[in-house]
């Protein structure tokens, strides 16, 4: 039984297997446009984001089903009902966490994207999931569009830019529940760009607990007495 298999919601299934097939069909072109920079990435070295960025308006960068279980699996274990999304892209991993968030008896789940034509697409996925209740879509630079938010944020999912997780953590942070959970998945294939982030959650003065984690094994959540 695959990780999309374990949603509990058929409308939901059928939206995730159509987005992760069209992720699935652009994993060459991806991983052609960072050809020139595999050295750079495997030396852990920083990558040129600024320029890069703007390569990806039209580009999937989505979580592997997996991924996207394992955040689902935090949020329900953890009973987020407030959850931050940096970096929304399509929408794919924003309705594992909306399907946590209704699952844990209602809520709402942040979204930032940058590409206002991503934003769109991403609204429209969630719409047809049946989700729109639980997504609030804020469009534009995170640093701004999250500057107003409100707490208590239960979840934060860091998966943007690399130059902007630092600040975009240091902006949501204050605003973060005692037991909250963070997860950025691109801090163990791209460490150069993300140093000074690990370095932050790792510093106790910062008020965090951190380590790299694999997914690996199997990871239950008990949410009803049979």
């Amino acid at each position: 039984m695959s990780a999309i298999d374990q949603i509990p919601d058929e409308k939901a299934r059928a939206v995730l297997r159509r987005l992760h097939g069209e992720a699935g069909h652009e994993v060459w072109k991806l991983l052609w446009k960072y050809l020139p920079y595999y050295l750079r990435l495997f030396s852990g070295k920083k990558l040129p984001w600024e320029r890069l960025q703007h390569n990806h308006d039209e580009d999937y960068l989505a979580s592997s089903p997996g991924g996207g279980m394992y955040c689902y699996l935090l949020a329900r274990a953890v009973d987020a009902k407030r959850i931050v999304e940096f970096g929304t892209s399509f929408g794919v991993s924003t309705i594992y966490l909306a399907l946590a968030v209704r699952d844990n008896g209602g809520g709402l789940v942040i979204g930032t994207e940058m590409v206002p034509s991503k934003a769109a697409k991403a609204r429209s996925n969630i719409e047809e999931t049946g989700l729109a209740d639980y997504v609030e879509i804020r469009e534009g630079n995170a640093l701004e569009t999250l500057s107003n938010l409100d707490g208590p944020v239960d979840f934060m999912l860091s998966d943007g830019f690399p130059q902007y997780a630092l600040p975009v953590l240091q902006l949501v942070a204050p605003k973060m529940r005692r037991g909250a959970i963070v997860v950025n998945h691109n801090a163990a294939a791209m460490k150069g760009d993300h140093a000074e982030y690990v370095a932050f959650v790792r510093d106790p003065a910062n008020g965090f607990v951190s380590s790299s984690v694999v997914l690996a094994g199997e990871l239950s959540v008990r949410v009803a007495t049979p």
